[in-house]
């Protein structure tokens, strides 16, 4: 049990650097994945819906302006665009055992909602 033999022994044959990868890659689940990818895409999609009412809430706390009006739907526009990507992602998880890669289109189109939706909430803040 002692020496390179002793070593190895319990964690059976890897065959070399990655092997160990390999192995738990051929014995994962290939729905758990998308399950959590789903889930992510909801978090987030909750995470935006938060911002957005609060972005109203501050537009609307010291009375209506025009401005306030005027950001408040923007973010909501913002908010709305996320919403359709992440719930197209969602779908596409959904319908197969394999799913698709997210196309750049789609994922400039998150990025962008994102970053624009919390500057939009930021300068109702300031």
């Amino acid at each position: 049990m002692s020496g390179a033999d002793g070593a190895d022994e319990g964690r059976g044959d890897t065959g070399g650097a990655g092997g160990g990868a390999r192995a738990a890659a051929a014995g994962r689940d290939p729905g758990l994945q998308p399950e959590r990818t789903r889930l992510a895409w909801r978090r987030t999609t909750l995470s935006g819906t938060v911002v957005a009412v609060l972005a109203v809430k501050a537009a609307l706390y010291g009375g209506v302006s025009a401005a306030g009006v005027l950001v408040c739907a923007l973010c909501f526009l913002l908010w709305l665009g996320f919403l359709l990507v992440a719930q197209s992602r969602i779908r596409a998880l959904a319908r197969t055992a394999v799913p698709p890669v997210l196309t750049p289109r789609l994922a400039t189109a998150a990025v962008l909602c994102t970053v624009a939706l919390a500057l939009c909430a930021s300068v109702l803040v300031l």
